[in-house]
């Protein structure tokens, strides 16, 4: 990595109170503009690792910098989509958008700037005015991601965005995410429990294992770009979703 990190963990433990260890010495970084999945078992420590960068929760030892700085240093670079679009039901769409500049105290004119900037990156112009109980799940989603870009972060933090969306919708989200981060640049940190959304989308995708968390495998994804439709059809994809796969299924539970 030549250029200095985004975001970096540096031996970094996490534990809740005194109970077991959630996460055990991660090390990891991520460049401008990277885009890393996380992918593991349930309990590996996947959303509480996009907690830690986003300052919502302490480490226990080691150290997460975020830009050099400690993560609620910079929490303006930041922003964050959860697995639930959170939306509020009484605001219409463009007020749901423009809610994080109007709680930092932006003016009414930089809001509306934001507002339909992010409108416009996720194509939802024509919707402003509409109220969530209108919208389709997957158009809850991108109003839930044109809330989080209306700040212009440096850093995404994904919580699997996708994950209560049909196949079509998700894959079709994903292309559209995609497309926007070639436009903005930001680093994403992306949890899913997808392994072909995981290779569609990432530059890497880490491999988690539990008890405790740590990082099992760092897997390079190097598919060219743009990724389309035609990427997930590629013999390179298959092989990729392959080789993931049967990282995963080695730090997986056995059934009993």
């Amino acid at each position: 990595m030549t250029e200095a990190p985004t975001v970096e963990f540096q031996a970094v433990t996490k534990r809740f109170g005194d109970g077991p260890l959630v996460l055990d010495r991660v090390t990891l970084a991520a460049a401008p503009g990277d885009f890393v999945s996380l992918i593991g078992p349930s309990g590996c420590g996947k959303s509480t690792a996009l907690r830690l960068i986003a300052g919502l929760s302490p480490v226990t030892e080691g150290r997460v910098a975020v830009g050099g700085l400690a993560p609620e240093e910079a929490a303006a670079e930041l922003a964050f989509v959860f697995q639930e679009p959170t939306l509020l039901p009484w605001l219409n769409v463009a007020h749901n958008v423009e809610l994080p500049l109007k709680l930092r105290g932006a003016d009414a004119a930089a809001r509306t700037v934001a507002r339909e900037r992010g409108l416009e990156l996720v194509r939802l112009g024509d919707r402003a005015k509409a109220f969530p109980r209108q919208l389709s799940g997957g158009q809850r989603m991108r109003v839930s991601l044109a809330r989080a870009l209306s700040v212009s972060p440096k850093i995404l933090l994904l919580d699997e965005p996708f994950g209560a969306l049909d196949e079509m919708t998700r894959e079709h989200l994903n292309e559209e995410l995609l497309a926007i981060h070639a436009r903005e640049k930001w680093t994403a940190f992306f949890v899913t429990h997808s392994v072909p959304e995981a290779v569609f989308l990432s530059r890497r995708v880490l491999v988690l294992a539990a008890n405790p968390g740590r990082i099992h495998a760092e897997i390079a994804i190097p598919l060219p770009w743009p990724r389309t439709v035609e990427t997930r059809h590629s013999r390179d994809y298959h092989e990729l979703v392959d080789q993931v796969s049967r990282t995963l299924r080695s730090v997986q539970p056995a059934l009993r």
